[in-house]
């Protein structure tokens, strides 16, 4: 299938159909994912130095998402990577966790982290097609009421080093 999909920084007018691809994702339903609401993704996506990604067709129709947030001086973490199912094997989930590395790289983040639900393990060789690898990290943002997630960890080289305490600025995103 050929899918033509421009991707855009999210913003909070997005946020219904953020959520949409998500719910349409086909997420197992023990999976914490399957009770994110609006609200949980308001607050992910728009808390200090975080952000996403929509992909949107001619129509505007969403067919894909991410999200991500600083969580260190060194890492930021990609979250809520999702594609509908008849936008699979188009690239599009590869050109979104591009964009999260190149928000990571302009950010002067020297590493993305992610998480995978034990509900979702078939996902991980698309992670690690794309440079990622099993760590014993610990994801900081795991549901207590769900079993503890697999971390997998990408350095991302080329990223300028930040000074202590600066966050990326917003324009570094959209580049």
């Amino acid at each position: 299938m050929t899918l033509t999909a421009a991707l855009r920084p999210v913003n909070l007018g997005d946020i219904p159909a953020f959520h949409a691809v998500m719910m349409a994702a086909g997420m197992d339903p023990r999976s914490s994912w399957s009770r994110t609401t609006p609200l949980d993704l308001e607050r992910s996506l728009f808390s200090p130095g975080a952000g996403g990604f929509l992909a949107v067709g001619g129509g505007e129709e969403a067919f894909g998402c991410v999200g991500y947030r600083p969580d260190s001086q060194d890492t930021l973490t990609l979250n809520k990577l999702a594609t509908r199912p008849e936008a699979r094997g188009t690239g599009l989930g590869r050109a979104l966790v591009r964009q999260v590395e190149h928000v990571a790289r302009a950010g002067g983040y020297g590493r993305v982290l992610l998480a995978v639900s034990l509900f979702n393990l078939d996902v991980l060789p698309f992670y690690e097609k794309l440079g990622y690898v099993v760590t014993d990290d610990t994801y900081a943002h795991a549901n207590p009421s769900s079993p503890p997630p697999v971390v997998l960890v990408k350095p991302i080289s080329g990223a300028p080093v930040r000074a202590e305490g600066s966050s990326p600025r917003s324009e570094d995103a959209t580049q």
